[in-house]
């Protein structure tokens, strides 16, 4: 949602509140915008609406937390859903070709299991170990919240400085799910992965050997 959608989300909390005789203070009006601006007026509008005739929740006021299942379901929803775009991948896009998904925690754990390629070429009667690790892991990146992940999950191509040097631009990734959060994705991730590897600067190196203790040769 944006900015000017704030008065209609208002009055839409408010009326709904107030079907279940609770009143809608500043406070709670904000927690509410606070959690759900990430979505479209009308998702929201819906999500309301099935809270409400839900024969098991329905009788008692929706809070943020019903709307979140309703939205994005649970955390196994989410890894099972992610599992099956990945396999599906697998197969249709190859272990030959980058791939960006939809979902940057999909890369975080494709990146953990050893890249793309590998997971390509898992073997058959290894799959359904690999879909309890990958949807294990998915579980615990999206329940961070905040993680750092590889921009595209490169394919078992040639290197990037091939079509560098010879001024020729990289393959194009297949993008898989809604084309606009798998570009979304894209721009947002990191080129190096999420796991910042790096050398001692020369100068750290001489403090730390300036600092050790010298050995005597006696």
């Amino acid at each position: 949602m944006k900015q000017f959608d704030r008065p209609a989300f208002g009055q839409l909390v408010t009326d709904v509140l107030a079907y279940y005789r609770q009143d809608a203070s500043n406070f709670v009006l904000d927690l509410w915008w606070n959690a759900c601006h990430g979505f479209e007026l009308e998702q929201i509008r819906a999500a309301m609406q099935r809270h409400c005739i839900d024969p098991e929740r329905g009788q008692f006021a929706p809070k943020v937390a019903d709307l979140a299942r309703i939205l994005q379901g649970t955390a196994t929803d989410r890894a099972a859903i992610a599992w099956g775009k990945v396999h599906e991948a697998m197969s249709a896009v190859g272990g030959y070709s980058d791939v960006v998904f939809d979902d940057p925690a999909i890369h975080a754990v494709i990146e953990d299991l050893g890249g793309w390629p590998k997971v390509c070429r898992t073997d058959l009667e290894e799959l359904s170990y690999l879909q309890h690790r990958f949807c294990e892991a998915h579980r615990a990146y999206t329940g961070r919240g905040h993680f750092e992940y590889q921009r595209r999950l490169a394919g078992d191509r040639s290197p990037d400085f091939e079509y560098t040097s010879r001024g020729l631009p990289l393959p194009r990734p297949a993008l898989v799910g809604e084309q606009k959060r798998a570009i979304a994705v894209l721009s947002n991730g990191n080129a190096a992965g999420k796991t910042l590897i790096s050398s001692l600067p020369a100068k750290a190196m001489q403090l730390l050997e300036g600092a050790a203790p010298k050995r005597s040769d006696a």
